[in-house]
């Protein structure tokens, strides 16, 4: 009986050294995949913020084209005394407003532009983050190779960190 206990305990201490390896692999494969989740995040509200300031930019513009454009409609329908200077004026006021319309359409197409690259970041993110879960799961998992003894956990643990990484490396396949 004791040669079996012997025998029983040499079986599982082999089996706790790859499973203490597997279970280090999965730890760093939690922190590679939570910092590349962190930093993800980061940069997509970074992108949010950008493309919120160049829609106040485009606001403002357009309140200003509108300026303009009501300055110069007024100088056209009152009766002022030197016509040539308010037809100058006149004519001051709509390029102003030309100008202004110009740089409205660059301002919201960087705008759209920022929106979808943050849209593009947030797609990575989530798939950093979906990974993250999986192996830290496959972390769980194979952990109760150390209480149960049973192989199936460990290798269930392997397969799923295998998921779990795949699915963290396909962040970078987005474009």
């Amino acid at each position: 009986m004791h040669e079996v206990i012997e025998v029983q305990e040499a079986h599982d201490g082999q089996l706790m050294l790859p499973v203490a390896v597997t279970l280090s692999i999965l730890a760093v494969l939690v922190a590679i995949a939570t910092l590349l989740g962190h930093r993800a995040s980061t940069e997509e509200i970074i992108l949010q913020t950008r493309a919120t300031d160049q829609w106040a930019l485009f606001q403002a513009k357009t309140i200003r084209l509108h300026e303009m454009q009501g300055v110069a409609d007024l100088l056209a329908t009152v009766s002022p005394v030197d016509r040539e200077k308010a037809g100058a004026l006149r004519e001051k006021y709509l390029k102003e407003a030309e100008r202004y319309e110009k740089e409205r359409e660059g301002v919201g197409e960087q705008a759209k532009e920022l929106e979808k690259e943050r849209e593009l970041v947030s797609r990575r993110a989530d798939r950093y983050e979906a990974g993250e879960v999986i192996v830290e799961i496959a972390l769980i998992i194979c952990s109760l190779t150390l209480l149960t003894k049973k192989r199936i956990f460990w290798l269930s643990g392997i397969g799923l960190g295998l998921i779990g990484l795949c699915t963290a490396l396909s962040g970078f396949l987005i474009h």
